[in-house]
């Protein structure tokens, strides 16, 4: 029999264009969870760096405004460096609590920037991340594309956990990836508040009979700047993303949420062995798959524009 131990799922606004600030709160959160007794913790979507909800950066079709060209630039010094003081801070909170934490940020290389999920693992600071593959609509404006060389599940006391991104919980073959490296607690940060995403969650922990840990930010307009260019409004009490961050067990039972009702942590027990009960009648990767009919190959080389090799 495997130890049950209590989750968390960090629903809160951060600030859109002060990731220390954000990297400040995240802290804060992560010893209030810690506190509670909560061994592994879901932050949203973007929470440093962030999501820049109603924002067109200035970008009809077939042209680029000076001023998009200026809230993109903004919104890049507004990412994260890997070996900045950002990630120095979590890892340090981690390393106090001994934590494991799945943080949405976004992550910047030259002149790109990437929707992201890192991993924190303890002691052990920063051990992994995922980059977003398919950023959604709009989203392709301003985020470069992640490939398959970021694609981990991390094997842990807990569990085996991996990261999927928003949108890209819609990608079957993505999922069926996660399931097919064993993972038991799949961590969804995201940005999407509709009802329906609920049922979305329900649906993956069923077809991979894994525990998924869904969490949104529930953040207004005040929370953006003044300027910010946003299409949903200037009134300062509008709701932006209004969170919907939920827990459920393997067999589709919601354990905690999901919840509107604005910025909060929400808690959950984690019994490991639902994930190998649940199994029994379905696994997707095992006994229920079909590979003399179905086939998936993925490749997680990573892919560069520019590669070099040396004469001999």
């Amino acid at each position: 029999m495997s130890e049950s131990f209590s989750a968390a799922v960090i629903q809160a606004a951060s600030f859109p264009q002060d990731s220390l600030s954000s990297a400040e709160k995240a802290v804060g959160l992560i010893r209030e969870a810690a506190a509670k007794g909560a061994k592994l913790m879901v932050f949203p979507e973007a929470f440093l760096g962030g999501y820049p909800k109603g924002a067109s950066f200035g970008t009809p079709v077939g042209l680029r405004k000076p001023e998009g060209r200026e809230e993109y630039r903004i919104y890049h010094e507004s990412a994260i460096d890997l070996d900045g003081p950002e990630v120095a801070l979590l890892s340090e909170a981690t390393a106090d609590t001994g934590a494991f934490i799945v943080m949405g940020v976004i992550e910047r290389e030259g002149g790109t920037v990437y929707c992201t999920a890192l991993f924190f693992d303890g002691e052990k600071g920063l051990v992994a991340k995922h980059r977003k593959l398919m950023p959604t609509g709009a989203e392709r404006l301003i985020w470069g594309f992640g490939d398959g060389s970021t694609l981990p599940v991390i094997d842990t006391p807990l569990g085996r956990i991996g990261a999927v991104i928003c949108w890209e919980n819609y990608m079957p073959m993505l999922r069926m990836t996660m399931y097919d490296q064993g993972v038991t607690l799949y961590c969804a940060p995201t940005a999407d508040d509709r009802d329906a995403w609920a049922g979305s969650m329900r649906h993956i922990a069923l077809e991979g009979r894994c525990f998924v840990l869904s969490a949104c930010q529930y953040i207004t307009r005040s929370a953006y700047p003044d300027d910010f260019d946003c299409a949903l409004g200037d009134d300062p009490d509008s709701v932006l993303m209004r969170g919907g961050s939920m827990i459920v067990a393997p067999l589709g039972e919601v354990l905690a949420g999901p919840d509107f009702s604005g910025e909060t942590i929400l808690y959950a027990r984690i019994d490991p062995d639902e994930v190998v009960r649940g199994k029994y009648d379905f696994d997707v990767t095992g006994h229920y798959a079909r590979p003399d009919v179905f086939n998936l190959t993925v490749d997680v080389a990573p892919k560069r524009a520019v590669s070099r090799t040396e004469e001999s």
